[in-house]
């Protein structure tokens, strides 16, 4: 992904082109987002902020994640342990996939040029105009597969 502070400073313009005043629960998720290199889920950003002394409530932190999720600047994704998992949306479009531990929930980038490929060429046949796409990939981690 782009730069933390790149995107964030994207992020900030992106909200005020769009009319939302800044507010110090929507930039510490911002913030917190920023420096993330792969997805989260709000109520663990929410106990992160909580851990740096911000006094933010979960609702704030899902209004936040809304508006962005709104905006195209983060992606939502679900890993299929019943919460949603956000992650910021590089501004080149550069971006990753998951796999994820179906055991112990662990969650592991991964990036593909084959796969992308792939994906471009069957969009390219099917009667959609393709907005963007995220791949989901679900197993046992080289640590549970050990036990």
């Amino acid at each position: 992904m782009t730069q933390p502070k790149a995107w964030t400073n994207h992020a900030r313009d992106v909200l005020k082109d769009s009319g939302f005043s800044r507010g110090g629960a929507r930039d510490a998720v911002i913030e917190y987002l920023g420096r993330q290199h792969c997805a989260t889920s709000a109520q663990e950003i929410h106990q992160a902020l909580r851990g740096e002394g911000r006094a933010i409530g979960i609702a704030s932190v899902y209004r936040s994640l809304e508006a962005l999720h709104n905006l195209q600047l983060v992606q939502r994704f679900d890993a299929g342990h019943g919460e949603g998992r956000y992650e910021a949306v590089a501004p080149t479009g550069e971006h990753h996939h998951h796999v994820v531990c179906d055991e112990c929930e662990r969650i592991m980038p991964f990036e593909d040029p084959a796969l992308e490929r792939a994906i471009n060429q069957l969009a390219e046949r099917v009667p959609y105009a393709i907005a963007g796409h995220d791949v989901v990939l679900h197993g046992r981690c080289p640590d549970c597969q050990k036990r």
